[in-house]
């Protein structure tokens, strides 16, 4: 018995591939319209239902866009579509044992680099937007849904900061893998106003220039998010 283990592609695999190869070398440039349904199963002497599964897939890619009547076209890969493709693979590593530590780990390394990077370079405009999240922090107290939802809007301001399409889609998939974090967190009694009062901290030290001290109200605000989560997991895992 072979000691290798042959893989066998289907065929919507194989031509999605080859039109990958086409795409990411440069034979296919953007805005490059893709031979019809038609001509790809002539070229790939493959049924119809393998050139449309195929094209879905570059589609999910971010490659090619798909409009009705009309032939699908080479598009530039955005941020956002990269970072959803890794969405569900993060979501399978967060329910391993050591998942939510690794996944507090990255998050600590993002937003502290946020924090230091903006205490370094933020606008007055920006510090002008940072001031009226933390307001809408404030007018949100009481209020879980609101207060959620001006929670990630403070944080994806810091992330803007850096005007870098790529910080803005880690934010983006970020708050949706924390979205069942931070409802959880959010139900226990004067957390809004203890986060509310971490991102005064925060923008205090942008304001203040000092990376060191938004660096370290950052990781005491992460930290004792975290450190509040993992407490309410336990008594939940305990009570069932």
């Amino acid at each position: 018995m072979s000691r290798y283990r042959i893989e066998r592609k289907t065929l919507s695999e194989q031509v999605a591939e080859q039109l990958e190869a086409e795409i990411l070398e440069g034979r296919l440039s953007e805005n490059d319209q893709l031979p019809s349904e038609r001509e790809l199963m002539e070229q790939f002497g493959v049924g119809r239902p393998a050139v449309r599964e195929a094209l879905f897939h570059l589609q999910q890619l971010g490659l090619i866009a798909i409009n009705s009547g009309t032939r699908a076209r080479v598009i530039r890969p955005t941020a956002e579509a990269v970072m959803a493709r890794l969405s569900g693979v993060t979501r399978q590593l967060l329910s391993k044992p050591d998942g939510q530590q690794y996944f507090q780990e990255a998050r600590a390394m993002f937003e502290i680099s946020l924090a230091r990077y903006a205490a370094r370079n933020a606008s007055e405009e920006d510090l002008a937007r940072l001031r009226d999240a933390l307001a809408d922090n404030r007018d949100a107290i009481g209020d879980e849904a609101r207060f959620k939802r001006s929670d990630n809007d403070f944080h994806g301001v810091l992330a803007s900061i850096g005007r870098n399409p790529i910080f803005d889609a880690i934010h983006v998939a970020l708050s949706e893998w924390l979205d069942d974090r931070r409802a959880l967190v959010l139900q226990q009694k004067d957390e809004d106003k203890a986060a509310t009062a971490a991102h005064t901290e925060i923008i205090a030290a942008i304001e203040s220039r000092d990376p060191d001290a938004a660096e370290a109200a950052m990781r005491r605000h992460l930290d004792r998010h975290y450190g509040t989560y993992m407490q309410l997991k336990k008594r939940l895992s305990d009570a069932s």
